[in-house]
């Protein structure tokens, strides 16, 4: 595979990257440049996660070593799971084995905790080194990385700690490349000022777009309306029966105007998620509609949608189908290897989170 090859694969489906000459060049002169995605363990894992197992398996497939970073002091930081580490990484042990039953290559990835790196003195020299190059009014800005608004910094200080230990992070791992959703965005120009300020190797970033939940998007601020666990009915989550699935489907916001596209849960899982998984999506409509109808890509099912000749119900019902098939393998690993998802649920029960 050549670097053109490479850049296709790695860039496909993706919102952004920071920048586009930077990675050809990487490419070019290097055959296994090193990535990595960090997450906060905090819960179950939603469709979103579909999309982000995808390319971390093209990102291994056009030959990166991929590093999935399991940040349990910035979760716990976060107040997540009850600021708990041990249900913090309880959680991380689950969502690992939610990326194996989505297909994520495991001899192509490596796992790490902060844990790990937070325990080297030269970790904490980096972040005081980091901090003095960024300014309060940068890092105030940057807290919408972990949800959370400038003025939560006013109650609790450690909040201000976290965009630049997910800035230290990357330079800690020392990677070409670091990839996340859009919301995480700030924290990867943060690094790349740094870099700049410092002399410092500066990464790359990659963003693939945030999944809208099931109530709809909002182009003016996509983090806010993005799938969520805290959002139930507006989130599948990758554990959901094909009742469930149906169930949330049909009471999706599904428009039918072009200019909403980006903004149609929907069509937003046909391109990210259906299509890149299973190369196609069959309707099946009652006989006297014309019968199940199969379409071989994206486009061609917008075309048919916005001409009003495929119905957003007969949609909806085709997307839950694929949805459930989609999702068959993840039913099918968690029934062989249950014990991390069950103790995941104990955490949950207890917090009053299930």
């Amino acid at each position: 595979m050549d670097a053109t090859e490479r850049y296709e694969l790695i860039t496909r489906n993706a919102e952004e990257i920071v920048t586009e000459e930077e990675l050809m060049e990487l490419l070019k002169t290097k055959e296994h440049p090193t990535a990595y995605i960090g997450f906060e363990p905090s819960g179950l894992v939603h469709m979103g996660w579909v999309l982000v197992a995808s390319k971390i398996r093209d990102l291994a497939d056009a030959g990166f070593k991929v590093t999935i970073f399991w940040a349990d002091w910035h979760a716990a930081i976060n107040d997540k799971l009850a600021g708990d580490i041990d249900n913090i990484r309880t959680c991380a042990r689950y969502m690992q084995d939610c990326f194996t039953a989505l297909g994520v290559p495991q001899d192509k990835v490596e796992y790490r905790y902060a844990s790990d790196l937070v325990s080297d003195t030269g970790y904490w020299e980096k972040v005081i080194t980091v901090a003095k190059a960024t300014s309060l009014n940068r890092v105030k800005r940057a807290m919408t990385i972990m949800g959370r608004s400038e003025d939560e910094a006013e109650v609790d200080t450690s909040k201000i700690f976290y965009p630049i230990l997910q800035v230290t992070d990357i330079f800690c791992m020392d990677v070409d490349l670091a990839y996340a959703g859009m919301d995480q965005r700030r924290a990867h120009m943060l690094a790349r000022d740094a870099a700049d300020k410092l002399g410092w190797r500066k990464p790359i970033a990659l963003h693939t777009p945030l999944l809208p939940g099931l109530g709809g998007g909002n182009r003016m601020d996509p983090a806010e309306s993005k799938m969520s666990k805290s959002k139930p009915d507006r989130n599948i989550t990758i554990h959901d029966t094909k009742e469930d699935i149906a169930r949330k489907m049909k009471k999706a916001f599904c428009p039918q105007e072009r200019e909403s596209e980006d903004t149609n849960p929907v069509l937003m899982l046909c391109r990210y998620v259906i299509f890149p998984r299973m190369g196609r999506l069959d309707i099946n409509r009652p006989e006297k509609f014309g019968g199940i109808v199969s379409y071989g890509r994206y486009e061609e099912l917008t075309d048919a949608y916005f001409s009003g000749a495929l119905f957003p119900l007969d949609l909806k019902n085709g997307v839950s189908d694929a949805l459930a098939e989609t999702l068959e393998p993840v039913s099918e690993y968690f029934g062989k290897k249950p014990e991390n998802f069950e103790a995941l649920k104990e955490v949950l029960v207890k917090l009053g989170k299930m």
